[in-house]
């Protein structure tokens, strides 16, 4: 046997497999293990998965991860075929080293080992082994318990606790378990303060259940409190992530402390309060908990100026540990409503000891990623001045200034702007998917309205059907009470919730595919926020990415550089273009009662109200006309960054390169083309590239009659492309027919009229035998046997007929 014929598979199986139950390894210590699921690649309305490990962005599986423990990875090897060296691998063993926080790196060719130690403590730090020379577990583990600090026996035992774990349990993704792992791991060096960042979407509940689990059940934190700031976050967690702790958990309510429980979770405002007897906190021992996690705790309770922040100092002896997806806020650079929130985040818990981005959660596949429409009206582009004297319709004298973006339906409601915005709402929705799961961000509750009444004139389903469009805000009983099947997946109704406030944090709303924003943001806080809501990927619903739709420039704050997860695509249209991009969440949490939600006052000049309300009075102005303005598409090109200019233009050049990058002439296309056995197989590797029928039709106008085969051609080298009744008749007219038989004949000239029809991959489906004409020559098996004598004889006379259809006639 020549060991370098073999595939990496017979490395693993053959050499690597036999060297590590030598060294004492046990089968169930190691195994291949799929690390990310494949980034979500959009292109027009087509969303796929790169799922090939070679394509960047593509699925990532490690040969080989070895455990310590059932939940405690120590090592990774990478096999590579014997005709590469035996460090080939090592650099992609080391990406998979650092993603699942594991200090050794193997790499093999099957003719023995190298190894790279990433904490630093082995002599030399890279060494080279025979195949028998593999080291084993003890060896190992003595290295990565020094790396990390562990070294007394309780703090090991502490690391041996096993997951929760159930036959339809979920299990850890690689980066929950690198945030439990450490997050066990620092309370066992006793660290007081743990701060864990983590993309909205990523499991930050699921996450922290596992890592209460471990805790309780080895007895290192024996009570846990669990605080939130939404009532619906509570219950959510406790019906879903926190339901294996059955009756140990208690929910406090109804300003009432029991003591017989050992997993509690509350509601800030359930325990605290002006009044003493509010603070209900106080009547548990301050060293009752051992453990509070503080969910989304960039809400505020670590702030020293919080109401909340008392809580925390009152259980000071207990372990607090933060969960959040924005760590600290930033003040913006210009504007008049630029507030700087203090970083108090960090300066409580400290820096955070994992973090898991959008981004990062983008590239491995386990968020959708998403498109931004940006839609700039004349009113927002040249802002607003009322001519002198103007009166809006109450009577009031408008103040004569310019108005802009900031001020609309805050100081002045623009009524037709308000309808400009519904209208395209609706023209989206309505040309992708009207039952689409969709958020409208508002200013304020009026606003909310507002827009609820606009969008439900123009639907003709909202008009019979109430819930099709609904406001769902703190002062509204019959919308809070449709908020549960707005986040129910199998709900198809409300379709469209409107909202007054960006309370953007822990309800889920899985399905969510278009998020409104026609309100002003200047918090990065916030906006990361909105952007999270719709990252949550169900492809059984066929939810793979979400559409961001700006009407009030929100999205220029992608352009921060502590953004970290752009979108794949920006377009803006103007008024004679499509709202849907040519390439073609949940529910922010909402409030359980008014005390959750307080209302912003308007801003700007203009006149006070009477009410002793101290907000601002607004101007309604029914008869401004608004329309469209500017145009400007963006997208992301291979380096990830935003390049402006016409979107099919930037299409069309990418898919150029993608093509000429795949085949290296026109030569080398077509001997594939014609090689291929099936051209589908062909097609099916471009579609990873972007190379769909659909995108092909996008660049090239007036394709549609144009056979897949000379899209390619015309676009990558330039080739005059034929249309596929061309095509067909060329194969008709060198009577290609002849040499069967009749029944034969027949079968395959309506086959060829499929061709003309629908494409080559029509032909090339069996499925399209049990269709008509085709069902009038007997059943499938009956063709292909009968008629053609074999299944065998039926593909050789397919083949024969793609042939004729691409034989060139020179």
């Amino acid at each position: 046997m020549d060991k370098r014929t073999l595939t990496e598979r017979d490395i693993c199986t053959k050499y690597i497999t036999p060297a590590l139950l030598q060294a004492g390894w046990q089968q169930h210590q190691f195994r291949e293990e799929v690390i990310t699921a494949g980034r979500v690649k959009v292109w027009g309305n087509l969303a796929v998965r790169l799922t090939d490990p070679d394509v960047q962005g593509g699925l990532r599986r490690a040969d080989f991860v070895l455990y310590a423990r059932p939940n405690l990875p120590i090592a990774v090897i990478e096999a590579k075929q014997n005709k590469f060296s035996i460090g080939h691998g090592m650099q992609q063993a080391l990406a998979y080293a650092e993603m699942l926080d594991v200090p050794f790196a193997f790499s093999s060719n099957g003719d023995g080992f190298v190894m790279q130690d990433r904490s630093g403590i082995s002599q030399p730090v890279v060494q080279e082994f025979a195949l028998d020379q593999f080291p084993t577990l003890a060896t190992l583990l003595a290295v990565y318990l020094q790396w990390k600090g562990l070294t007394d026996l309780p703090t090991q035992q502490l690391l041996e606790q096993p997951y929760y774990s159930a036959l339809h349990a979920n299990q850890p993704r690689y980066y929950q378990r690198v945030a439990i792992n450490r997050t066990i791991e620092a309370v066992a060096k006793g660290q007081q303060r743990i701060l864990l960042v983590m993309a909205t979407g990523t499991g930050k509940t699921y996450t922290a259940f596992q890592i209460i689990w471990r805790l309780w059940k080895a007895k290192a934190k024996q009570r846990i409190l669990f605080l939130a700031d939404r009532n619906v976050l509570v219950d959510q967690t406790m019906r879903q992530d926190f339901a294996p702790f059955g009756e140990y958990m208690h929910k406090i309510e109804n300003r009432t402390a029991k003591k017989n429980f050992e997993i509690y979770l509350s509601l800030y405002q359930a325990v605290t309060g002006k009044e003493e007897e509010q603070q209900i906190y106080r009547q548990f021992p301050a060293d009752f908990f051992d453990l509070v996690v503080i969910d989304e705790c960039h809400r505020g309770s670590a702030a020293e100026d919080s109401s909340w922040r008392e809580v925390l100092d009152y259980f000071s002896s207990a372990t607090h540990l933060g969960l959040t997806a924005t760590p600290k806020e930033v003040k913006p650079a210009k504007g008049d409503n630029a507030v700087k929130v203090p970083e108090f985040n960090l300066k409580y818990f400290g820096n955070p000891i994992y973090t898991y981005s959008l981004k990062q959660g983008i590239e491995d596949g386990f968020l959708a990623p998403y498109k931004v429409i940006r839609v700039v009206t004349d009113a927002d582009a040249l802002g607003y001045t009322p001519e002198k004297g103007t009166t809006d319709r109450d009577g009031n004298i408008v103040e004569n200034r310019q108005y802009n973006t900031k001020d609309y339906d805050r100081t002045l409601v623009l009524k037709q702007r308000t309808a400009l915005v519904a209208k395209r709402v609706w023209e989206f929705l309505s040309k992708t998917d009207p039952m689409a799961k969709t958020i409208v961000f508002c200013d304020d509750q009026d606003h909310a309205e507002r827009m609820r009444q606009a969008l439900v004139t123009l639907i003709p389903a909202a008009a019979s059907n109430r819930r099709y469009v609904m406001r769902i805000t703190s002062d509204d009983k019959e919308g809070k009470a449709e908020l549960e099947n707005f986040i129910d997946n199998d709900q198809p109704f409300p379709v469209i919730a409107t909202t007054s406030k960006l309370l953007t944090t822990g309800v889920d709303a899985k399905t969510c595919k278009l998020i409104v924003l026609d309100q002003n943001i200047n918090s990065m806080t916030e906006f990361k926020q909105i952007v999270g809501r719709g990252t949550r990927i169900r492809e059984d619903y066929h939810k793979l990415y979400f559409t961001v739709m700006d009407f009030k420039n929100a999205t220029r704050l992608f352009a921060d550089k502590d953004f970290d997860g752009e979108p794949v695509t920006v377009y803006e249209p103007t008024a004679d273009e499509p709202i849907v991009p040519p390439d073609d969440s949940e529910l922010p949490l909402l409030p359980i009662d008014g005390s959750e939600e307080t209302e912003v006052p308007p801003y700007g000049k203009g006149k006070t109200d009477t009410g002793g309300t101290g907000k601002r009075e607004k101007y309604y102005l029914d008869d401004v006309k608004v329309k469209l303005a500017t145009e400007q598409t963006q997208y992301l090109d291979a380096d990830g960054k935003l390049v402006t200019g016409q979107y099919r233009v930037l299409l069309k050049q990418q898919l150029q390169s993608n093509l000429r990058e795949q085949f290296a002439s026109l030569d080398d296309f077509l001997r594939r083309w014609n090689s291929a056995e099936r051209k589908q197989a062909v097609l099916d590797e471009l579609q990873v590239l972007g190379v769909t029928l659909e995108t092909l039709h996008e660049v090239i106008p007036n394709s549609s009659e144009m056979d897949v085969f000379d899209l390619i051609a015309h676009l990558a080298f330039d080739q005059k492309p034929l249309t596929r009744q061309e095509r067909a008749k060329r194969v008709k007219k060198r009577d290609y027919f002849s040499q069967y038989g009749a029944e034969a004949r027949a079968v395959l000239d309506a086959l060829l009229e499929k061709y003309a029809s629908n494409g080559i991959q029509n032909i090339e489906d069996p499925q399209v035998l049990e269709m008509p004409p085709f069902d009038r020559f007997g059943t499938k098996m009956q063709i292909r046997r009968t008629i053609f004598g074999g299944v065998e004889q039926y593909n050789q006379a397919v083949t024969a007929l793609e042939q004729a259809l691409y034989r060139s006639e020179g």
